[in-house]
């Protein structure tokens, strides 16, 4: 049994993971900040790890006789109990004063710490995690308490921490166990497995489908090592699950799947990689596992050689995200072939492990980068700056570089598989996180603004040379006009004359006087 305490400042969802530990809603959870005043207690389960948990108020640093200041107290009493403190930030949000003031407090404690970044779900709580180093408390373990994303890594690091963990373990020379988890199809040879290599009928095996219903723990030892064993149930198709008593089946191998180190997927040798065996494999991947490919009912198979090529190929061609994990043909009926699977299972372990020197990541990615530049976009060009590993199990990178939105994902995967290329680690899951440089330049909304440039002013003698012409012009116009107003540039225009509707008699011409009249006849 584990007792923590749940710590932080208000409204960051110490409530929330108080309940995603304890399985059901004992804990008010509301977006106003100050819900929780007083310690609550309560039991949960976190693999298979026992926990007494204690939910704390918001801290504040306030030391008078307030409301605030009495929480205070009950949260530093709720520290003097427990055996290790989560403390929990906002992985939006960042690291914020209030945060740092709380991390000087838990230092002087002495109490072990785990720094969890919640609210991380997404790539919005990347940079608050990775701002969270700041604190002192090492690396920070990204969880979404609303969504339960991020519980295996919780699981390690409170496993490393607790009293008599690993931590305690490597200290007196221990190793801890390696968790393993056999899953696969319904009748593919998982507990038969288990139970040649333990070398006893632990599990309840027959040819009958489903015999297995829940996930079923072994410890053994192997060279020397403590291992343990997790045998699961079979997973079959979501729309082919009905039963209530074969879903829940279904959560606890998938859960097994998540607290485990290594998976070793078993298939049927007759016909292996079928659509649900590519499933399972690409869920092994998305959770970050390594993965150990078992073909079962080995000694079924007329010609094994060839039948072990044409499976390796049908793998790389159908999984390429998984490209070269070991592949163990074996028959679990008759031992045929079992000798080469721990250490396998081993050496994924170790490349799962697998921390790299940042000096050489830094020239693998300029021999990467020029062996292949990255694509323009845009009409201008992604340049990657620096990468360095930020965590192992698995291997988690980040790369800074310019314009980190706009590289698309074809080079992102070109990255990865040249990683798993260079430093030899086939089959391993890898993280690359990509993110751009901080322009000092830019502001809140994200775009460039241009930098401040000062006015100069300009010289007195400058001023007194453009002031005098206006002056003199203006004066000589005044001048010419005598002071008068200066008459208006507009004409008006004279009516247009009608024409005249009268009739005038003829004009006599020019050259010719009157008509006479003319003398009457006698």
């Amino acid at each position: 049994m584990v007792k923590i305490a749940i710590v932080g400042r208000p409204n960051v969802g110490k409530s929330t993971l108080f309940n995603r530990l304890a399985g059901r809603k004992l804990a008010l959870v509301d977006d106003r900040p100050g819900v929780t005043r007083d310690r609550r207690f309560g039991a949960g389960r976190l693999g298979d790890l026992d926990l007494e948990m204690i939910d704390t108020a918001g801290f504040e640093d306030i030391d008078d006789e307030s409301l605030e200041a009495r929480m205070r107290r009950q949260t530093e009493l709720a520290l003097d109990e427990a055996d290790l403190a989560l403390f929990v930030l906002d992985a939006r949000e960042g690291v914020t004063p209030l945060d740092q003031t709380f991390g000087a407090i838990l230092r002087r404690r002495g109490k072990p710490v785990i720094l969890v970044a919640n609210k991380a779900e997404g790539r919005a709580g990347d940079a608050g995690a990775l701002e969270a180093f700041s604190l002192g408390f090492g690396e920070a373990v990204a969880i979404s308490a609303e969504h339960g994303e991020g519980m295996s890594d919780l699981f390690d690091a409170i496993d490393a921490a607790r009293p008599g963990g690993d931590a305690d373990a490597d200290e007196r020379g221990e190793t801890p166990p390696l968790r393993i988890a056999i899953v696969g199809r319904p009748n593919a040879g998982k507990s038969t497995l288990v139970n040649q290599l333990i070398g006893e009928d632990r599990m309840l095996t027959g040819p009958e489908a489903g015999i297995t219903r829940d996930a079923i723990p072994v410890d053994w030892e192997w060279d020397g090592r403590p291992v343990r064993l997790v045998d699961t149930a079979g997973l079959r198709r979501k729309a082919r699950v009905n039963e209530a008593l074969e879903k829940l089946s279904t959560h606890d191998a998938i859960r097994a799947i998540t607290f485990a180190e290594v998976v070793i997927l078993v298939m049927d040798g007759t016909h292996p990689f079928e659509t649900q065996d590519l499933q399972i494999a690409d869920l092994v991947e998305r959770e970050g596992r390594a993965l150990v490919f078992v073909l079962a009912k080995w000694d079924l198979i007329e010609d094994p050689g060839e039948r072990v090529k044409a499976c390796q190929e049908t793998a790389d061609r159908m999984l390429p995200q998984l490209r070269g994990a070991p592949l163990v043909a074996l028959s679990a009926e008759t031992g045929r072939g079992l000798g080469k699977l721990m250490p396998a299972v081993a050496k994924a372990h170790v490349d799962w492990s697998t921390k790299v020197k940042t000096s050489d990541l830094n020239t693998w990615l300029k021999m990467a980068v020029e062996r292949h530049p990255p694509p323009m976009v845009g009409g201008r060009r992604v340049r990657p700056k620096y990468i360095a590993q930020i965590k192992a199990r698995p291997p988690t990178f980040v790369l800074i570089a310019t314009r980190a939105s706009a590289l698309p994902d074809s080079y992102r995967r070109y990255l990865v598989n040249s990683i798993r290329q260079s430093f030899d680690l086939p089959g391993t899951p890898v993280r690359l996180t990509v993110k751009a440089n901080k322009n000092p330049y830019a502001d809140e909304s994200g775009g460039a603004r241009t930098p401040y440039k000062p006015k100069r002013a300009p010289k007195p003698r400058q001023v007194a040379q453009k002031a005098a012409p206006q002056k003199t012009a203006s004066k000589s116009k005044s001048e010419a006009s005598g002071g008068a107003r200066p008459p208006s540039l507009k004409s008006k225009r004279a009516p247009a004359a009608r024409p005249s509707t009268r009739k005038t008699a003829p004009k006599p011409s020019a050259g010719r006087g009157p008509p006479r009249p003319r003398a009457p006849r006698s």
